[in-house]
């Protein structure tokens, strides 16, 4: 009983011993062109689901790619600022010039300074914060 059904076939999909495939052949085509033309055939169906799944592995794939350039460029952008805090804060000394120098020396380390401009702001950060009388000293320290 089997083997006659299976002779007979299905008449929506086709239940013989043909493989699927994933192509369409000329020859399936031809012997089928009355069924094709009410319903795909299988390997039709077949072919636009693999499609249809390489298009979204595609996109997938681009989607994942951009995003990892985005994320590239921020980490490139925010490379470039750098956030400085600092804080000041009252200080009695009996070596002004050491305890300038010692300071100076931490910031520029802990914050890696090496551009002019981040050390002219750090100059300029000083001098605002320190009155008059220190700027002199200021000066001669941070050039040495």
């Amino acid at each position: 009983m089997k083997a006659s059904k299976q002779q007979r076939g299905c008449k929506a999909l086709c239940c013989s011993s043909n493989r699927f495939s994933v192509s369409s052949s000329s020859e399936e085509a031809e012997s089928s062109s009355s069924a094709s033309n009410r319903f795909p055939s299988v390997s039709t169906l077949a072919h636009a689901m693999v499609q249809e799944r390489l298009d979204q592995m595609i996109r997938e794939k681009l989607e994942a790619t951009r995003y990892v350039e985005r994320r590239r460029e921020q980490r490139r952008r925010s490379e470039g600022t750098k956030f400085v805090v600092m804080l000041a804060m009252e200080k009695c000394s009996y070596d002004p010039r050491e305890d300038f120098r010692e300071s100076m020396m931490e910031m520029i380390t802990t914050n890696r300074l090496q551009d002019a401009k981040d050390l002219r702001s750090l100059l300029n950060y000083y001098m605002s914060m320190n009155s008059e009388e220190y700027h002199s000293l200021i000066l001669e320290i941070f050039h040495e």
